[in-house]
């Protein structure tokens, strides 16, 4: 049985832990609300990073017929490209020296239906998404901070003009289409995650749209809409400089 000087001091330790642990707890709020301004970007080493080079989703499946064919013979050159080194893989070729890229690219079972896509494809409608998507990788990959904390609303401003923009000189140039088979395991073991459209097929079709777009035309066109961004809350002035920066050296890399 206890005192009650030893109630007392058993209740006034309680009181000291409960006061310890509250006073914790009130530690790691506000450290967690005072990070929400600086959100840092964890990224991988520049060799390992896939912004620039996205991964293709049928990467590992097995080409069994192209538009040539079956089998992956007569494949061209720019498809293959696209495959190894996607983007930039085809950027590098002397065909497309002084030129940007854009690939569409879709996937399902119906050859005819994905022939329709490919068909209604344009420059005028579709290159738009594809070169808001460059610009956003650009611009992510570049940043420091979560990309609207770098750039404040410049970020998604930016991005929404790109992508409702028209962008003259551009050229649908090809298209090509492969026919794929999932290999035995599919990519479970792998634990990765697949597109809805590839978890339940054994056999898909592969479209490809190549675009291409003289390099100056295309920079002129996008340095007017960066330069011509007006934001409804105005950049702070790290973000200002954020901007500036990523202005000056937009391209390289791009």
């Amino acid at each position: 049985m206890l005192t009650l000087q030893q109630e007392g001091y058993a209740d006034l330790t309680n009181m000291k832990k409960q006061y310890g642990t509250v006073l914790l707890c009130a530690v790691f709020i506000l450290a967690a609300c005072a990070g929400q301004r600086s959100k840092v970007i964890f990224r991988p080493d520049p060799g390992e990073d896939r912004q620039l080079h996205p991964s293709n989703p049928l990467e590992s499946w097995q080409i069994i017929e192209t538009r040539n064919g079956s089998g992956d013979r007569g494949i061209p050159e720019w498809v293959r490209r696209f495959f190894e080194n996607r983007i930039h893989g085809i950027e590098s070729m002397d065909e497309y020296t002084g030129k940007y890229v854009f690939i569409g690219e879709n996937w399902g079972e119906n050859l005819f239906s994905l022939r329709q896509w490919a068909d209604g494809f344009t420059e005028v409608y579709d290159l738009p998404r594809l070169v808001a998507a460059r610009v956003e990788r650009r611009l992510v990959s570049s940043a420091s901070l979560y990309p609207d904390d770098e750039y404040g609303q410049y970020f998604e401003t930016l991005i929404k003009k790109v992508a409702d923009g028209e962008f003259s000189g551009a050229v649908k140039e090809q298209t090509y289409w492969v026919k794929r088979a999932r290999p035995p395991g599919g990519n479970e073991e792998e634990g990765e995650e697949e597109p809805d459209q590839l978890n339940n097929a054994a056999e898909l079709y592969e479209y490809l749209v190549l675009i291409s777009i003289d390099t100056e035309t295309l920079q002129g066109q996008l340095r007017q809409i960066m330069t011509g961004i007006k934001t409804t809350v105005p950049p702070t002035r790290d973000q200002a400089a954020a901007i500036n920066r990523i202005q000056q050296a937009f391209f390289e890399g791009f």
